[in-house]
């Protein structure tokens, strides 16, 4: 009952999304971008307020819980929005076709993730040795992110793409916001399909550091599902609002660093030394707000440029 009334909810709010407002391919501008974002995190914090009043005693304790998985996944997302600047230049994707292919890339990240967390959360509850693996994990890829140097990444090299080439026949040139044409009688993918496909898969990736992580703030499986979900469906309308602000804040890595090595170390820990999740969460905004601010206050040093004699 609550897992459909909840994916119902969603896939109502989806259809109005993209059948109503979104019908046609259009540029999203930031205004319109931005009343989406608040319309996704209103809706969060609704269903938040829901389960802290109506799930029973526990109530409290797991809204708690959903806001913390919510703001922590909404943090491991950032990566998720350059790897959309990415797909979106390299596959030069038009401003009005980018909604939809983000639409689509979310939709089908429903399903990845809804099976990922539900196995995370069951693992985890028959064999709970299985929290040391994942916290292990956590400490491990931050310790990658830290020392991981930036590097642009070509998707046609990639094993997935090359992959969908060699698997599907592609059509030459654009066509629109079509996923697939009819080409000399013969059905073929188009390059927002491809584009689409490394979407899609970009997620798997970071789903894989995300839940985890996720499943670190909290064992309930609806809990990390519905939070999981809120996060990335907001994550979309986000992206055009602050997609060209993201340089700023160039220290959020590091933020995202010491959130991911905390929840690690407290998976860890957990069967000694339980930490509350009143203090995950504090300790997790601390973390997160501070490298915000931080980028704000110290703007990297630009290069000077000689001058000649």
């Amino acid at each position: 009952m609550l897992w459909g009334g909840f994916n119902l909810a969603v896939l109502i709010i989806l259809v109005i999304d993209l059948g109503l407002f979104n019908r046609k391919a259009h540029i999203i501008s930031t205004k319109e971008a931005t009343i989406w974002t608040l319309v996704w995190i209103t809706l969060s914090l609704m269903l938040c307020g829901g389960i802290w009043m109506w799930w029973g005693p526990d109530g409290p304790e797991r809204a708690q819980e959903f806001f913390a998985a919510y703001v922590l996944e909404y943090s491991l997302s950032v990566d998720n929005l350059f790897v959309f600047i990415m797909v979106f230049s390299y596959f030069k994707v038009a401003p009005s076709f980018q909604h939809r292919l983000l639409f689509w890339g979310i939709l089908g990240a429903f399903v990845m993730r809804a099976g990922m967390i539900i196995g995370g959360a069951a693992l985890v509850e028959r064999f709970h040795w299985m929290l040391y693996i994942f916290g292990a994990f956590l400490l491990i890829t931050a310790i990658k992110m830290l020392f991981a140097k930036e590097k642009d990444i070509d998707p046609e090299k990639t094993v997935i793409v090359r992959l969908a080439r060699r698997v599907l026949p592609v059509a030459e040139g654009k066509h629109g916001e079509h996923f697939f044409i009819r080409e000399h009688g013969k059905l073929k993918a188009t390059h927002l399909f491809i584009a689409l496909i490394f979407v899609e898969a970009a997620d798997l990736l970071f789903a894989i550091d995300s839940i985890p992580a996720v499943l670190g703030v909290t064992r309930d499986p609806f809990i990390a599902y519905s939070s999981n979900i809120c996060a990335i469906l907001g994550l979309r309308s986000l992206f055009f609002v602050v997609g060209p602000l993201l340089d700023k804040f160039h220290y959020l890595k590091f933020g995202v660093v010491l959130v991911l090595g905390f929840i690690g170390v407290k998976m860890i820990v957990e069967p000694w030394f339980k930490v509350d999740i009143l203090i995950s969460l504090s300790v997790i905004g601390t973390l997160l707000a501070s490298a915000m601010i931080f980028s704000v206050t110290h703007p990297p040093k630009k290069e000077k440029k000689g001058h000649g004699a």
